[in-house]
């Protein structure tokens, strides 16, 4: 039995997506915790690939440019170790997502990793899943540190103290507290209830189609009737909380548990080569039993002793990463024109080639910039500190490649628009002048988000002096 093929927008295990570069398989990684075994089991499957994996926005792992089937030898094989579900219909269904550092966070008020079990437990039993969106997406935010209550989800349950999460839909906030018993009925009920409308569709409809069709109070009436409990509202206790800075992650950082930390490691634009796996793998087995991804495209080695953490980080460094911040730890890219078909620039080159100009600028904490080749944002959805989007530029008689540049998190998706068309060898230079800007005129302890939002008409009218 070789590698399925299904009408479908988002990639499996089983489930293979044709790209440019080859055939594209993705392992869903509930919570982006990896064991040991995972680890060499995917960077053996990379290797007989393009010899390189790449860590997504969700926490999972894209191993790209596959030119033979998979055999079912070694679909067994992963499947077995946990990197397939053993519901193969329901494998299409997004990553739960939840925060890297769930149960070593100092300032968690729920460890979700329990959740996330049993959530994706919930998914292998139940086959009529598969009917729903493949973009169907849950959230769960143990509210330490380390927050992923900012990325956009179907459903996401945040914590607000250790008694209760809050309910959010579409990044809409509901108002209603759950107790963590309630969490899977809930979320099952959630699902059932957004099933039925997805059945009377002939085409799959998202979430978001189902709140504009009935509105969020008829929903939850829908989904109340199916509980054995009633939803409950406190409005003292729903104030928007935002995600965590890349800093908090990238790095060393010490864990509730007495002694030991975990260090924040580096992707460049999310890409691991095979062997730099397998070494990370061997690193962590000396000290732990996992490597985390974070949604960020980086990941996290948890649980080392503070004794050991010089000897760890120059380990790290030998294979070629690092452990500090630098552009690259808060710069994501999609695949581009390389991979997708719907890309209208190379994101990758540019990106790298951003990063080559930029060196020489010092950053004191990372600048979220996103490259995204068309407004599909598979980089990142959701405005970003600054946001690329491909764009195809007429000059003269010939096509160009270049970006929508938007800045901070405005009323469109992807936040101000401050540029249009700007040529993709201009950006580096823009940015350069962009970034200067925030690093001398900013106020103390001020973020980008907020210096964006002062300076936007100063940003315009400065570039055009």
């Amino acid at each position: 039995m070789l590698l399925l093929s299904k009408s479908t927008t988002c990639p499996g295990l089983f489930y293979n997506l044709s790209a440019v570069d080859g055939m594209l398989a993705r392992i869903r990684i509930p919570g982006g915790i990896l064991s040991i075994d995972q680890c060499y089991a995917i960077a053996n499957l990379a290797s007989d690939a393009a010899g390189y994996v790449h860590v997504t926005n969700r926490a999972n792992i894209q191993v790209r440019e596959i030119q033979e089937n998979l055999s079912l030898d070694i679909l067994n094989i992963l499947q077995e170790l946990g990197l397939g579900s053993q519901n193969r219909e329901v494998d299409p269904i997004r990553n739960i997502m939840s925060s890297p550092t769930a149960g070593i966070d100092p300032e968690e008020l729920i460890d979700t990793r329990p959740f996330v079990k049993a959530l994706d437990n919930y998914y292998q039993e139940n086959t009529q899943l598969a009917q729903l969106s493949p973009k169907f997406s849950v959230c769960l935010d143990g509210g330490g540190m380390v927050s992923v209550g900012d990325r956009l989800n179907d459903i996401l349950l945040l914590a607000v103290d250790n008694a209760f999460f809050r309910l959010c839909l579409v990044g809409i906030n509901t108002g209603i507290l759950v107790k963590p018993e309630q969490v899977l009925i809930l979320i099952a009920a959630l699902a059932e209830v957004y099933l039925s409308y997805t059945q009377k569709h002939l085409r799959k409809p998202r979430m978001k189609d189902l709140l504009q069709d009935w509105g969020i109070d008829l929903y939850l009436q829908q989904v109340e009737a199916r509980l054995p409990f009633a939803l409950t509202k406190n409005s003292s206790l729903y104030e928007k909380k935002g995600g965590c800075p890349i800093q908090q992650v990238i790095g060393i950082h010490p864990q509730r548990q007495v002694g030991l930390s975990y260090i924040g490691v580096v992707l460049p634009l999310g890409r691991l080569e095979s062997w730099q796996l397998q070494g990370l793998a061997a690193i962590a087995q000396t000290y732990t039993s996992e490597i985390r991804l974070t949604p960020w495209q980086n990941l996290l080695i948890p649980n080392i002793p503070n004794r050991s953490i010089v000897d760890v980080r120059a380990e790290i460094h030998k294979l070629g990463l690092d452990s500090q911040t630098s552009l690259y730890s808060s710069l994501i890219a999609c695949s581009g024109t390389t991979g997708c078909l719907s890309s209208n620039t190379d994101t990758q080159a540019h990106a790298k080639d951003l990063v080559q100009k930029l060196k020489h600028i010092n950053l004191l904490s990372p600048i979220n910039i996103h490259f995204s080749g068309c407004e599909k944002s598979c980089a990142q959805h959701g405005g970003s500190d600054i946001t690329l989007v491909g764009t195809k530029i007429e000059k003269g008689n010939k096509t160009v490649e270049g970006y929508h540049v938007y800045l901070g998190n405005g009323d469109s998706t992807f936040g101000h628009q401050i540029y249009q068309n700007i040529e993709h060898t201009e950006v580096s230079e823009l940015l350069e002048q962009i970034i200067k800007l925030y690093q001398t005129q900013s106020s103390a302890n001020e973020s980008f988000q907020q210096f964006a939002s002062r300076y936007i008409s100063f940003i315009n009218s400065s570039s055009h002096d």
